[in-house]
């Protein structure tokens, strides 16, 4: 059994040192962000990081492939290397923030996280890897007016290439699918919120990741990390209503609708944009819509 555990050629860097040249390679770029001439001291940056652990371009860029073919090797070196920037940003004073506020929640409550799958993944530009689904039915713990946040953190690693995914998040209703778009261009914290209507049923919530760049020729290495991805529930706190002939019937919304916005923003986008839901919505005609509603802005 000892015999068989996998090993790392030995002309490749090991998991251990590759994994120190991942958190300094993240922390350079974070510090490339803050000047001028992003592009030039991102390059710098990274000589220096490679100077500093003693290898060159050449033998990170054929380790990095090595890698790459091994997403699941790959997968918990990033995990440890997000666990350490984390610790490093917390003891250098930064607060957890939005990602850190609902870390603890579980799926029941009036704020809950629903998210039902692993919480990292790696996409890569290319079908079927360049794509993550969801899917939840609603259950008996759904209520009418609840809102929706699905948030993660997202880390390209790209030699080189336009850097560019998109979020997408549909809340179904009987009659009605509210829906919203989210670009996603730099590495950072990612939030898509949809505020539902609380005189309709909710039927279940869906979205995607979606990765682009698939038709784009390359041999560079681009590949975007997820981690601490959740979805969360919020229950609308109802007061007791004074006038109860005033409220909202039912069947106020005629024929089957889709109202959703596309936008570059973290609350997902601008005024809503009322479509039909009778097709099947795939990136591309997310895509092909969002480039129709920029032009027209």
């Amino acid at each position: 059994m000892a015999a068989c555990r996998p090993t790392t050629p030995k002309q490749f860097i090991q998991p251990g040192e590759m994994e120190n040249i991942l958190v300094d390679y993240h922390v350079a770029m974070a510090m490339a962000q803050e000047v001028e001439n992003r592009d030039y001291h991102q390059q710098y940056y990274m000589e220096l990081v490679l100077r500093q652990h003693g290898v060159t371009r050449a033998d990170f860029d054929s380790s990095m492939v090595y890698y790459y073919t091994r997403s699941d090797r790959f997968s918990k070196m990033y995990q440890h290397v997000a666990e350490r920037l984390e610790e490093k940003a917390l003891s250098l004073g930064a607060t957890e923030g939005e990602i850190g506020r609902y870390a603890m929640l579980n799926a029941t409550g009036d704020t809950a996280n629903i998210w039902p799958d692993r919480r990292e993944a790696f996409l890569r530009p290319a079908p079927p890897y360049n794509r993550l689904d969801f899917a939840l039915e609603a259950d008996s713990t759904y209520m009418r007016g609840d809102s929706f946040l699905f948030q993660l953190m997202t880390d390209f690693v790209y030699q080189d290439g336009r850097k560019e995914a998109m979020l997408f998040m549909a809340v179904d209703h009987p009659d009605t699918t509210v829906f919203r778009v989210q670009r996603i261009s730099v590495s950072g914290l990612s939030q898509l919120r949809i505020d539902t209507n609380d005189t309709l049923d909710v039927k279940g919530v869906r979205g995607f990741i979606y990765l682009q760049g698939a038709n784009e020729l390359t041999t560079t290495q681009r590949m975007l990390f997820i981690s601490n991805i959740q979805l969360i529930r919020f229950h609308k706190k109802h007061e007791p209503k004074q006038d109860t002939a005033r409220s909202l019937p039912s069947d106020s919304i005629a024929g089957r609708k889709a109202i959703g916005s596309v936008g570059g923003g973290t609350k997902g986008g601008d005024s809503p944009k009322v479509l039909p839901v009778d097709r099947r919505i795939s990136p591309n005609r997310v895509v092909e819509r969002a480039n129709h509603l920029d032009t027209q802005r």
